[in-house]
């Protein structure tokens, strides 16, 4: 897939999901998140689970044009009126929550 050289900030987002819990975590995040997560941030770069090393993860990946984008949509995602729903339904489902935000390597690598 070519990089979008237009939004280079990425929120590389991993939750860590309940023992056996994947499939109803997968259900309410499909059914309650990503139809809010769509509106407000719009479509994902992917949506992961990990099959080798840390078992039980989830990880998405969004684009972003900058620092101030980033934080517009996220205030947009947390004040949605449907956001809090979701995170009642998937609050006894995550264990734990990794954001990372990071940047395209290309845009730092200078050749010698």
């Amino acid at each position: 897939m070519p990089i979008d050289d237009s939004l280079p900030l990425i929120d590389h987002r991993i939750y860590t999901i309940a023992l056996r819990k994947m499939p109803e975590f997968l259900d309410v995040f499909n059914t309650l998140a990503m139809p809010i997560l769509r509106e407000t941030l719009g479509n994902p770069i992917g949506l992961y689970t990990s099959l080798v090393g840390p078992q039980n993860q989830f990880v998405h990946l969004w684009a972003y044009k900058d620092l101030a984008d980033y934080q517009e949509r996220c205030r947009r995602r947390d004040t949605h009126p449907d956001f809090p729903a979701y995170l009642a339904a998937s609050g006894h489902l995550i264990v734990a929550q990794e954001t990372r935000l990071i940047t395209q390597a290309s845009l730092f690598y200078a050749p010698c």
